[in-house]
């Protein structure tokens, strides 16, 4: 199977209910538009694959991801690695570290997701987000610095 994603969602305020998309516009620099994250620097998208969510029993959008892939594992992915998504290009700026909310969740799930909460990305060229685009993985020689783990 292709890689491709399989949900795209954004979050319209902070602490506000994750919003199903079926097309979303990354805009270079500074996130999903429509998203509240939009025009930050740190955590403009966070990317999780579903093999983690079914790992954890988890329905997509649990976690607030922004998009959900299907056929490539992100755990241990390194810094600077790239994510080729339709048009766009999306670089990892790091690990998700759980936060207090993943533990409303599930007691307990917080620390058993610790390193796979998915990843933080920046958007390095803007393009149109799809459900059902596919999605590459280029993990460049610069890539082998270890990750910085962020919370959100």
């Amino acid at each position: 199977m292709e890689p491709r994603v399989i949900h795209l969602f954004v979050k319209p305020a902070h602490g506000a209910p994750m919003e199903a998309r079926s097309l979303l516009s990354a805009v270079e620099g500074k996130g999903l538009s429509g998203d509240a994250a939009f025009g930050t620097t740190r955590r403009q998208v966070l990317v999780i694959d579903s093999e983690t969510l079914a790992d954890f029993d988890l329905a997509p959008g649990a976690v607030r991801e922004n998009i959900t892939i299907e056929g490539i594992q992100l755990h241990g992915i390194r810094r600077g690695a790239r994510l080729l998504v339709a048009d766009a290009v999306l670089v990892i700026s790091g690990d998700c570290t759980p936060c207090a909310y993943i533990d409303s969740l599930r007691p307990g799930l917080r620390q058993a997701m610790a390193g796979r909460r998915g990843v933080l990305a920046q958007v390095e060229r803007g393009g149109t987000l799809a459900v059902g685009s596919p999605v590459r993985l280029e993990i460049p020689e610069a890539a082998s610095a270890p990750q910085e783990a962020h919370a959100r």
